[in-house]
C-alpha cells in the first residue's frame, strides 16, 4: 500500500479539530498559521498574535489584503467582530501570564521528553534571535508542534535529544506531522494516529526515539 502523507491543509485540519470551543490560541509563524483556515464551523476559537492582535479570523480573500492588519509573521489577516489591538507589551503579558490555552508552533526538532528547538539551526541566513517563541512555548497551557516528520534530506526531527539551541524544555504536549499524531507523556511518546499505508514499524524507522 502506498503511504499517503497528510498535506499541509490536512495537517492544519487535524490540529484544528483538537482545539476546544472557547480556547484562546496563538498560531506560530509558518505551518501553524494554516490552522486558522480550518477551524470547525460553529466553534469559537479566539486567535491571538504576539504583535498585539486578538480575535483574528481566517486569511483574507485574494485582493482583500490589508497590510496594516497582519500577524507576527507579517501575513495579512482578518479581524472578527469583537477583535482588538493592544500594545506589544500587553500581548507578551498575556503570553507569559498563562492566558493562552494553546499555542501551535513549528519545529526543527522535538526531543523524547518534549524539549523544543524551533528558532536556530546554525545556518548563516538563520533568524538571529528566538523572538516570542520561548514565551509562547512555556507560557501557554498546552504547546502543540506542527511539522514534517523528517527533513527534506531525510534527517529525523523527533530525536532523543535536541542538537539545535532549545526554545523550551519539556514544553511540547503533542506533535502533529505529515505521518502521525504523537503525544509526549511521562511514559514516553505515544502514537495516536498514523497515515494510511504506514504501519508502526515504518513510522518507528523514521523516528529517532522509541514509540
Amino acid at each position: 500500500m502506498t503511504i499517503k502523507k497528510w498535506s499541509r491543509a490536512e495537517m492544519a485540519s487535524r490540529v484544528a479539530a483538537d482545539i476546544a470551543d472557547g480556547a484562546v490560541v496563538n498560531l506560530g509563524i509558518g505551518l501553524p498559521t494554516l490552522v486558522a483556515n480550518h477551524l470547525p464551523e460553529g466553534r469559537e476559537v479566539v486567535l491571538h498574535s504576539e504583535n498585539g492582535v486578538i480575535g483574528m479570523g481566517p486569511a483574507p480573500a485574494e485582493g482583500d489584503e490589508d497590510y496594516d492588519l497582519i500577524n507576527a509573521g507579517k501575513q495579512p489577516v482578518t479581524l472578527l467582530s469583537g477583535g482588538s489591538f493592544f500594545h506589544h507589551a500587553d500581548s507578551f503579558a498575556m503570553m507569559r501570564g498563562g492566558h493562552l490555552d494553546v499555542c501551535v508552533l513549528g519545529a526543527f526538532q522535538v526531543s523524547a521528553t518534549g524539549d523544543l528547538a524551533n528558532w536556530h539551526t546554525g545556518a548563516a541566513d538563520a533568524i538571529p534571535a528566538v523572538g516570542g517563541a520561548m514565551d509562547l512555548a512555556i507560557g501557554a497551557k498546552k504547546t502543540y508542534v506542527m511539522m514534517e516528520h523528517v527533513t527534506k534530506s531525510g534527517e529525523m526531527k523527533i530525536v532523543e535529544r535536541c542538537t539545535y539551541p532549545l526554545t523550551g524544555v519539556a514544553c511540547v504536549a503533542r506533535i502533529y506531522t505529515d505521518l502521525a499524531v504523537i503525544d509526549v507523556t511521562p511514559q514516553g511518546l505515544v502514537v495516536r494516529e498514523i497515515v494510511e499505508g504506514l504501519d508502526r514499524a515504518g513510522l518507528q524507522a523514521l523516528t529517532g526515539v522509541p514509540l
